[in-house]
């Protein structure tokens, strides 16, 4: 979709000018009035990667701030002419830049202010967003920006103080040395002056690290959101050492303010010190509860009685938990949706009155790496050995029950040892106690990491979303699953849209997708019984028999039980396949039919199966006796079969199947694994696959045979084979069940006579049966083994 930005606008080198040098030539230097495109082209990636458009004022630090940029600038052009083996016209260019803008450097912050803006504003229109990178090295120099502001300013007060100090400690030295009292003002003008003027800007400097705080935690919540995509497999490779790094500086400049502040106190007026101190204490307590965080979260769909790990960090541990120092522990605990909320709304003191599960090993110590510079506690057998399940809705499942693992600590920091209480909660956790419950529970998980608003109510998220926001969550997931760079397309999107909403006619991007379209699987209904009409839950007194509510039209499960059998199909046997562009995947048998009816005979493709979880069917073309060409669809592969045969070995066993659509050579496209050397005394069998014509008008059905063709074997009885569908069940895993009709049937196959047990009951095999079963060149099916009948003999 195209509000997903291509892989390589993602890549974390990418810049601004590297971009907007591959325009044509009349796009990019149509902004550069008053600034040579020559010198555009020479800064390159040094322009951008200045705050020129955060200078918007022309007060003492920004003027200085711009004068710095005018001389940095002036010293790479320099360095530029130097390393030329012409550098004079170089030398020409910086010599009219100097004469044109030192008197002014502001002049020049707009002129680059507007080139950079011109050039955002191409790359917008014609990607519909900047990359990623550039966005986060916007949003990085607008933090430095603010911090060295505040920086500046915390020196302008203690110059200020130091100045107050010598009129105070001279208080007639100024008079001596101006003695022209009526042009100049006299000391005591000067010191109320100054006075005032420290007041102002003590509260200017609090207004700005309350807005570089902002900055900070604005981030952090960004760090927190890729979190939870990363949930859903989306990148997120981003580094907390640069985020720890900005809540140090503050950290530092909260000090240095409140140092400032304290020698302040008796020149300042008496309440404004102590309205000062508390929004500094606000400032730090900020800093410091929001510097807890989990950088490895718990699994979020979480079993019972099964271990599991997670990472706690403190940001601020390695400044303020300086050795030597009390060693300090984190506890997880688990807790409900309710209690989430409480401690979202600032009341923990009842979090943890009541018992809501049992978490094995939750303690873990506080330990600074002085190395790597971190502070964690690291969790590495915890074990939630019981969960107390919450009152729910009648139309709620366990699986939809979210809860979270709050890690907290309490740490004394300072010299007077204050008490802060440290506390993180995990990414929302679906609890199961059986593994049939994993699907549901990983599409609750899915749901929540895709649409969950940043700064959310715990756990609340919408029921209801966009398509396009759908089709890029599935799109990121089955990227992230398979592993692979080659996503869906629309034509992907288009069947799916149906698959959900159902043929209709409309645009399916200006629809949206609810919960309970997606996987509402709750709705029990009460078909029959002396409770007839009730509702309730599966096992209940009244009840002879319970019907799931089918939420996809004909089929007895949901949309995302139907996706995620695809995926794991697409995982863990059709990754090469698909990204190879082998498989067409998710489209419809009459998108299927339009695109084969007119190709030749022996053209196919390749589809998920719709009416089936976890299955890939093949669609080809064929001549019907009239000669009229006819689409057959082969039943569905799943992963039992591909588990035995591989879907290239199924492709290349198919006479039937010559060319891939639209036109790639079926032994070019699917190329099986070189020969395996032999390593054993016997003689290796290998299984093919046919398809069963008898059933042509419907699914064609499969047939798979031994390779090399064996002979009937008629051991001294009437017996002619040994049929063993137990044996191949339990130790070859090719059994089949019985109430399914979509695994190959008839799967026949021969032992070498030295691998098989010989009954007591029977007579060794006459010279005429040895003849007959060394002879390989005789018909296929003289070989076959029917699976239906038992294996008595051979057990015994």
């Amino acid at each position: 979709p195209t509000s997903i930005l291509p892989l390589w606008m993602t890549n974390s080198k990418m810049t601004q000018w590297s971009l907007v040098s591959n325009l044509p030539p009349e796009q990019r230097s149509g902004f550069t009035k008053g600034f040579p495109y020559t010198l555009r082209c020479l800064l390159g990636d040094w322009l951008e990667n200045q705050p020129w458009e955060f200078i918007n004022s022309s007060d003492s630090f920004c003027v200085g701030l711009a004068d710095r940029l005018l001389s940095a600038m002036l010293e790479k052009l320099q360095d530029l002419a130097n390393q030329n083996c012409q550098p004079g016209p170089i030398l020409q260019l910086t010599a009219n830049v100097e004469h044109t803008f030192r008197r002014e450097p502001l002049q020049l912050v707009d002129v680059i202010k507007k080139i950079l803006e011109g050039e955002q504003a191409l790359l917008c229109e014609k990607f519909q967003s900047l990359p990623l990178s550039i966005q986060r090295q916007r949003e990085e120099l607008m933090f430095g920006f603010y911090l060295q502001k505040v920086q500046y300013r915390v020196k302008e007060i203690q110059a200020l103080r130091e100045s107050l100090m010598q009129m105070n400690g001279n208080p007639r030295g100024a008079v001596q040395q101006n003695p022209l009292e009526l042009q100049f003002p006299t000391q005591e003008s000067l010191q109320v002056t100054s006075l005032q003027n420290l007041h102002a800007l003590f509260l200017e400097t609090t207004k700005e690290l309350e807005e570089a705080k902002k900055q900070v935690l604005m981030r952090f919540q960004i760090w927190k959101w890729q979190q939870q995509l990363a949930g859903n497999g989306t990148p997120c490779t981003e580094d907390l050492t640069p985020l720890q790094k900005r809540f140090e500086n503050l950290v530092d400049v909260c000090f240095q303010l409140r140092q400032q502040l304290v020698a302040s106190g008796t020149e300042l007026s008496s309440d404004l010190p102590l309205r000062l101190q508390e929004r500094l204490d606000n400032v730090f307590s900020a800093l410091i509860k929001n510097s807890f965080l989990v950088d490895k979260q718990p699994p979020q769909v979480l079993k019972t009685q099964t271990k599991f790990q997670a990472t706690v960090r403190f940001l601020l541990g390695p400044l303020l938990l300086k050795p030597p120092h009390t060693t300090f522990t984190v506890t997880a605990d688990i807790v409900t949706e309710k209690q989430a909320r409480e401690l979202a709304a600032g009341r923990p003191e009842n979090i943890l009155c009541e018992s809501t599960g049992e978490i094995v090993n939750n303690v873990a110590p506080l330990e600074t790496n002085t190395t790597s510079s971190t502070c964690c506690a690291i969790f590495k057998n915890m074990l939630l050995k019981k969960i107390k399940r919450c009152d729910r809705k009648s139309t709620e499942s366990v699986t939809e029950e979210k809860c979270a693992v709050l890690f907290h600590a309490k740490v004394n920091l300072g010299p007077n040892k204050t008490t802060f209480r440290l506390q993180a909660l995990s990414l929302p956790i679906v609890v199961i106690v059986h593994g049939n419950q994993d699907n549901n529970a990983r599409a609750t998980i899915l749901w929540d990491n895709a649409f969950a608003e940043p700064g959310r109510i715990p756990f609340m998220v919408t029921e209801r979303v966009s398509w396009k926001a759908m089709c890029e969550t599935l799109n990121q997931k089955f990227m992230a699953e398979v592993q692979t760079t080659n996503g869906l397309c629309k034509e992907h999107y288009f069947f799916l849209a149906q698959k959900i909403f159902g043929d209709r006619p409309e645009d399916f991007q200006n629809l949206k997708v609810s919960w309970a379209q997606f996987n509402k699987v709750t709705q029990w209904v009460l078909k029959a019984g002396r409770g007839s009409g009730e509702l309730g839950f599966p096992g209940h007194a009244h009840a002879s028999s319970w019907h799931l509510q089918e939420v996809l039209p004909g089929r007895g499960f949901t949309f995302w039980q139907w996706f995620e059998g695809v995926l794991e199909l697409t995982k863990k046997y059709l990754k090469e396949y698909w990204s190879d562009g082998l498989i067409m995947g998710f489209i419809s048998k009459q998108y299927v039919h339009s695109c084969l009816i007119k190709e030749p005979v022996g053209t196919f493709l390749l589809r998920f199966s719709d009416s089936e979880i976890g299955g890939i069917s093949i669609a080809y073309v064929t001549r019907l006796p009239d000669g009229s060409p006819q689409v057959e669809n082969i039943q569905p592969f799943t992963a039992k079969q591909l588990s035995i045969r591989s879907l290239a070995d199924c492709v290349l066993d198919l006479q039937q199947l010559e060319i891939l659509y639209p036109c790639r050579p079926k032994h070019e496209s699917f190329r099986t694994n070189a020969e395996v050397p032999r390593t054993t005394p016997y003689v290796r069998a290998r299984m093919m696959i046919k398809v069963d014509e008898s059933s042509f008008g419907s699914h064609s059905d499969l047939a798979i045979c031994t390779y090399p063709p064996p002979t009937t074997s008629s051991l001294g009885s009437s017996t002619g084979s040994y049929s063993m569908p137990d044996m191949l069940d339990v130790d070859m895993d090719i059994g089949l069940p019985n109430n399914t009709a979509t695994y190959p049937r008839n799967m026949d196959f021969t032992l070498p006579p030295n691998m098989m047990g010989m009954p007591d009951n029977i007579s060794p095999p006459s010279e005429e049966d040895l003849v007959q079963m060394l002879h390989r060149d005789q018909d296929m099916h003289h070989g076959f083994l029917n699976l239906g009948s038992t294996m008595t003999n051979i057990c015994s």
